[in-house]
């Protein structure tokens, strides 16, 4: 025999008895019965949309019949043991509460427009946590998908975001922690985050157009050299709180509206106008030939904020970065350079912080 026939194996035995060819495999060759319908089988995109259909029939009945609001819905959905979205248990956190799948519905866009949970997009920006999804919703920024983690708790704002995405029909789609954990790089997002397009900037004279609408002197942030979105996000929740008319920034070497500056602001970047200049230092130039007076901050200024003579009158109050301040360009097209006065054992305040307390001056000096 050719080769090593010692080798254990290497001599092939045939059977004494073959066994028989026929009925073998007989109930392997046995049909299964007739193919389901693609809606029944639960791994099929049909079924998905089934059940996102069946969510919506739902959702329009309980408001046609109830005739209730968006939040009450969600209200009394937590009471009837989770028919909605709802918590299961009380917001007070007495029980753990879960999110009924009957309501987070799988996504039924596109791929072009929603992602798989764990991925980022490069095109799209991810906005979490409680208060910033809820603001976004509540000013109607075109939101495309809104994901909730499995098992969250919910709470009054985690029930006006599901009713009011509900109402809007925007997808929900639930996801594990670790999924959302992944989708917000790390973030802080309490359970909820939501994916929105790429934010819509104004232009520079819209700020102006604003306050004329507004029958009030303009007030407008501009930032020289930020480049930090947190402090971007800072600036906004600021400006939104003392009545600004709007933010303005640099096109290039400076932060955007992210969705760090959103997390931050705490939703005030929805209502918070933001217009990019192409060059800064020009369209302040701009401002001034319309009437309106530009103030820096610098530490070295020669004015107290408190003292600042061009309150009551249009302003542009101009914070240059933390590091380096104002630039030379910016600081030429100042009709005045004011101080926040500070102890001597801290250097600078950010622009965040700086922007908080000149506006707040301001404000106080309009209102007397």
């Amino acid at each position: 025999m050719a080769g090593n026939s010692k080798r254990r194996g290497a001599v092939r035995k045939s059977a004494k008895h073959p066994a028989a060819s026929g009925g073998r495999g007989r109930r392997a060759l046995e049909g299964k019965g007739p193919t389901p319908k693609a809606e029944d089988r639960e791994y099929h995109p049909a079924h998905k949309r089934k059940l996102a259909a069946e969510v919506r029939a739902a959702t329009t009945r309980q408001g046609t019949g109830r005739g209730a609001s968006a939040a009450a819905r969600a209200g009394a959905s937590a009471s009837r043991g989770g028919a909605s979205a709802a918590s299961r248990g009380d917001s007070s956190g007495s029980g753990r509460s879960s999110t009924a799948r009957s309501t987070t519905t799988r996504s039924t866009t596109t791929r072009s427009t929603t992602m798989r949970p764990g991925t980022r997009s490069a095109t799209h920006e991810i906005v979490a946590g409680r208060n910033a999804v809820l603001e976004a919703l509540r000013a109607g920024v075109p939101v495309t998908t809104v994901y909730l983690a499995a098992r969250i708790e919910h709470d009054d704002r985690t029930r006006e975001i599901v009713a009011i995405a509900a109402d809007a029909r925007r997808p929900l789609l639930e996801v594990g922690r670790a999924e959302l954990d992944k989708l917000t790089g790390g973030a802080v997002h309490q359970g909820v985050a939501v994916q929105v397009p790429p934010h819509a900037y104004a232009d520079p004279d819209d700020l102006l157009d604003a306050a004329a609408a507004a029958g009030e002197p303009a007030l407008v942030v501009a930032l020289d050299g930020v480049t930090d979105p947190r402090n971007l996000g800072a600036v906004l929740r600021s400006a939104g709180a003392f009545g600004a008319h709007g933010v303005l920034i640099p096109a290039r070497r400076a932060a955007g509206v992210t969705a760090a500056a959103w997390k931050v602001s705490a939703g005030a970047a929805a209502r918070v106008p933001v217009a990019r200049a192409t060059n800064l230092a020009r369209t302040l130039g701009e401002y001034r030939k319309a009437g309106v007076f530009v103030v820096g901050l610098d530490g070295g200024g020669d004015t107290a904020v408190a003292d600042l003579p061009f309150a009551a009158d249009p302003l542009v109050l101009v914070v240059g970065s933390e590091g380096k301040g104002l630039s030379r360009l910016v600081r030429e097209q100042c009709d005045a350079i004011a101080a926040i006065p500070i102890a001597s054992a801290v250097e600078s305040l950010n622009a965040g912080v700086a922007a908080g307390i000149a506006l707040y001056e301001v404000a106080r000096r309009r209102s007397e």
